[in-house]
Parts: C-alpha cells; structure tokens; sequence
C-alpha cells in the first residue's frame, strides 16, 4: 500500500496552533500526565468539540492527512478521538468503527463498535499520542478481531517514543503537528515567554 499522509505546514499548521491555544487546548504551567509524570506543557483536545469553528478546523487537517492514505474503514481510538473521527468519517465519507476499552459483558458483547468485515483495512485515528501505548492496545483489539491495521493518524504527536514504539510494530505514523513545532509556533507569535519556552524545551529534550 502506498503511504504518506501529509502533515498541516506553514501557515495552516500555525494558524491551528493558535486557534488552539485560544480555545485553552495548549496550557503552560506545572501538569501531572496519565503517566504520573509532570510535564509544564498540556494539551486538551477533548476541549475543541466545544468550539464549532475550530471543530471544523481539526475535521479538515484530519482529512488531509488521510488524503494518500489506502483503509476500508476509520478506527478511532476511545473515547477522545471519537467525536473528531466521526466528523472526519461524514466528510470523507467513509465508515467508522471503533474497539471498546472494556468489553461488554451484555448485549452482543462486542469489541470492535460498528459494522465491518474481517480482512479489511483500518486507519487508527488519535487525538495526542505520548507513547503510544493507548494506541497499541486499540489496534490489538482491532487485529483480534479480524481487521488490518497499517497506518495511525494523530493530531498531535508529543514526541515522547510514541512513533518509534509504532514503528517497531510495524505501524506507519502520520501526525498533523508535533508538540515541538507548537512550542516554536507560539513562540514566534509572542503567545508563550521566553523564560516558559525554555523551560518546555528543555523538558522536550529531556523527554
């Protein structure tokens, strides 16, 4: 399969860069992550549902990524991705699906949410991946299920072993921005201090 999403350059990755700090999706400060870890940068796109212009914004860097890539359906990783995925999936039009955290244990007790056929393609889609790991655990379940899986598309990677982790699986990442080019964005257009700048790139080396 021929692969290559393409990622949001110039002036439409930075205007969505400040679109979302506007909306408070990009926070500086002092934060603990899912992971336990403290980091003085925090991004919430679980925020952007709640701003319609930006929402349309994210739908259409999404479909754009996706553009060169080949999937029977579009995968998105619960829950945060949920909502983007399902605009994404009514503007391309193509069919959704997606693997439950935990499956029910009532009903039909189904894994994968959504109607699909075993052997075909699915295009992972994320909102932030830090390492990965969220990530690797949807495309088991989708795998167990009888799916193939060869691309992942995120909004935003944090640059912190989540694309070497998907690599050495065997799994092509396709992200819109990097949590580097946000910082540096932002910086130039005076958002962030230089004193905060330096002390998240600093924390991004280290990571």
């Amino acid at each position: 399969m021929e692969g290559g999403g393409r990622k949001a350059e110039g002036g439409r990755g930075s205007a969505l860069t400040v679109s979302l700090h506007e909306a408070g999706c990009i926070r500086f400060g002092s934060f603990t992550l899912a992971s336990g870890k403290q980091s003085p940068i925090y991004i919430d796109l679980r925020r952007v549902i709640s701003f319609p212009a930006l929402f349309r914004q994210v739908v259409g860097v999404y479909a754009e990524a996706i553009g060169g890539l080949a999937f029977d359906y579009l995968a998105a990783v619960p829950y945060a991705a949920l909502a983007a995925t399902g605009a994404v999936a009514l503007q391309v039009k193509r069919p959704m699906i997606y693997p439950r955290k935990e499956v029910k244990t009532h009903g039909t007790g189904q894994a994968v949410e959504g109607a699909f056929e075993k052997g075909s393609t699915a295009l992972v889609i994320e909102d932030v991946m830090t390492t990965g790991g969220s990530i690797l655990a949807a495309i088991k379940t989708l795998e167990e299920n009888g799916l193939v899986v060869r691309d992942v598309v995120v909004l935003v990677d944090r640059e912190q072993g989540g694309k070497a982790m998907l690599a050495e699986a065997g799994y092509r990442l396709h992200a819109v921005l990097t949590i580097n080019q946000m910082v540096d964005g932002l910086q130039e257009q005076g958002r962030i201090s230089a004193e905060m700048y330096q002390t998240v790139k600093s924390y991004l080396e280290s990571c």
